[in-house]
């Protein structure tokens, strides 16, 4: 299989369609496409457009391009990751994986272009997450949700404001970050470090003051990350959770129930920020980040040394905690829905608590003299001055 033929066929899926993310090769399948979340066939699901076994594992070994780590992953795993890039046009990050016994590929489309706090339109506490100088940072939700764009619009915000050394362990290096004010020392792993344990013990020796974890998936990476956290660094990090509650029961997970305690006890002192993020379909089209943001305050840190109770919680707290730009995803779902960017249905199918939102959406219906979607729209009364 030549390049040339690779990049021109990636290349015509990227712009077969408005908003693509992800191109998909299964076998029995034409390519497909996946366009703001939903999968489009690529160039037609006629029977001559179907992939065959032949020629996805082709294209998988060129992917692979002999790299001695790639097919042992393969071959022990059943998966594997790596990168792609068109030159002048995209980067890919790349899975290869095993399907019903045949290769199967996912390439995810890489931005090239910087994102900012005020392009992504990011709430202000952004901002104040920013000025933490030791502590953690998680940016959360499932693949795909935003997590990287979010970290990368914060990273570029510290590197316009600070002269220090940020040090990132990607899989693989998504936004390629110019040096400003700030040191970039950007590292992928399988080619610059073996694992992130590892790279992160390193990191240490490497007189960093930021350091991003791409994901923590393992509890001596997780291990090395607290205690970075304590001794002067500030690190930020991802996790495949979708609220804060679930983000600490994850981190409590990774280690044995005699250590729970202690763990709790340093998240306590070490938590700054939990952010998670989902994306909602957008009237009009697209998708509508939404997320939740908790931060680190006396209830939270109580609540993270004893656990969830009757009366403590971290939805509770959250919803408490508004003047400080602290939100849960179903008051930004209610939020969305009153600036008109969602409908009723979304905010309903994506909430955490039907009831609540229910009962916000209704209450703005009722201020707004809305009707319910399908509705006869309500009558809206103004008394005489």
């Amino acid at each position: 299989m030549l390049k040339e033929d690779v990049d021109s066929l990636l290349s015509s899926m990227i712009e077969s369609f408005e908003g693509v993310s992800d191109l998909f090769f299964v076998v029995g399948k034409p390519p497909q496409v996946e366009a703001y979340g939903k999968l489009k066939p690529y160039p037609d699901d006629s029977p001559a457009a179907f992939l065959t076994p032949n020629k996805v594992e082709e294209m998988s070994v060129f992917l692979m391009n002999g790299i001695e780590r790639l097919q042992r992953d393969f071959q022990n795993l059943g998966a594997c990751d790596c990168s792609y890039g068109i030159e002048g046009f995209a980067r890919f990050r790349v899975n290869i994986f095993r399907q019903n016994g045949n290769h199967a590929i996912v390439m995810r489309k890489l931005n090239s272009v910087i994102p900012t706090i005020d392009k992504l339109g990011l709430q202000p506490v952004f901002r104040e997450m920013i000025k933490e100088k030791t502590g953690i940072v998680f940016v959360t939700g499932a693949t795909g949700s935003g997590k990287t764009t979010t970290l990368a619009a914060m990273l570029n915000e510290i590197n316009q404001q600070n002269e220090i050394h940020i040090v990132t362990l990607e899989d693989p290096v998504e936004f390629m970050h110019p040096h400003a004010r700030a040191t970039f020392s950007q590292r992928e792993l399988g080619r610059d470090f073996p694992e992130f344990a590892a790279g992160l013990r390193s990191a240490l020796r490497q007189a960093p003051k930021v350091i991003l974890v791409g994901e923590i998936r393992d509890r001596d990476t997780m291990e090395i990350a607290l205690t970075a956290a304590e001794t002067g660094h500030v690190v930020y990090s991802t996790l495949h959770t979708i609220n804060a509650g679930q983000t600490i029961n994850r981190i409590l997970g990774f280690f044995s129930k005699d250590e729970e305690q202690l763990v709790r006890e340093r998240l306590a002192d070490t938590l700054r920020y939990v952010v998670s993020q989902r994306l909602i379909p957008k009237v009009g089209g697209g998708r509508l980040m939404i997320n939740e943001i908790m931060g680190s305050n006396l209830r939270t840190r109580e609540t993270l040394l004893l656990g969830e109770g009757e009366n403590r919680s971290y939805a509770e707290i959250i919803e408490a905690s508004m003047p400080y730009g602290w939100h849960t995803f179903d008051q930004a779902l209610v939020e969305a829905y009153q600036k008109e960017l969602i409908t009723e249905e979304s905010a309903m199918i994506f909430s955490s608590s039907k009831s609540k939102v229910r009962h916000g959406l209704d209450h703005v219906k009722k201020t707004d003299g809305r009707t319910s979607e399908g509705g006869e729209p309500e009558i809206k009364f103004k008394l005489s001055a």
